[in-house]
């Protein structure tokens, strides 16, 4: 990774950092400092959008040169939009929400390079059904797994897989980046501005 092209995941996401190593992209990892604020009134997928571009945009201010990825991901269910849960008790609240139905995850991407004039975002939609969950099933799930760090409280990678019964959409997307349309992406931006 030369120094004129460096790229820069503005995230501590270790799923969003696995799935782009996928690709073998080179980046670096600088975490944005920027929190949503639920109460925005945007619709979901302008909602993600919207905190992608501002993750990217906080540190493209310091990285002008560099091309930012910003990602936001959320959980929606009978029009509420969640996010991660900041407590057991929220945890809880989430996954019986969940129980039984099917949401829609959707995540936004924000691509920034302010030298070159990049500035591009999207969203993906995944649908997921889960299976009726127990009292039992929600809490054994909670103390092992502690997600308190994704979306909807849950994280399709590890044991709450048991109780998916279908996904119609990017898999890597419910995990927090949906790899194959981001790649077209970058990969156009890759041609056109020589990255």
């Amino acid at each position: 990774m030369s120094k004129k092209n460096i790229r820069i995941l503005a995230s501590k996401s270790p799923r969003r950092e696995k799935i782009l190593k996928m690709i073998n992209l080179d980046f670096l990892i600088i975490p944005s400092s920027v929190n949503e604020d639920f109460d925005l009134p945007m619709p979901p997928e302008a909602f993600v959008e919207h905190w992608a571009r501002e993750k990217a945009k906080d540190i493209s201010k310091a990285k002008p040169k560099s091309l930012v990825i910003g990602a936001d991901t959320i959980v929606v269910i009978d029009s509420m939009k969640l996010g991660k849960p900041k407590n057991e008790i929220e945890s809880i609240s989430m996954l019986k929400l969940l129980s039984g139905k099917t949401h829609q995850v959707i995540t936004g991407v924000s691509l920034m390079h302010k030298e070159l004039k990049i500035d591009i975002s999207f969203n993906d939609t995944t649908l997921v059904s889960v299976k009726k969950l127990t009292q039992n099933d929600i809490s054994s799930y909670i103390s092992i797994y502690s997600p308190y760090d994704k979306a909807g409280s849950y994280g399709i990678q590890d044991g709450f897989a048991a109780f998916i019964s279908s996904i119609n959409g990017c898999y890597y997307n419910v995990m927090g980046l949906p790899i194959s349309k981001f790649y077209f992406v970058y990969k156009k931006l890759n041609y056109t501005y020589s990255l």
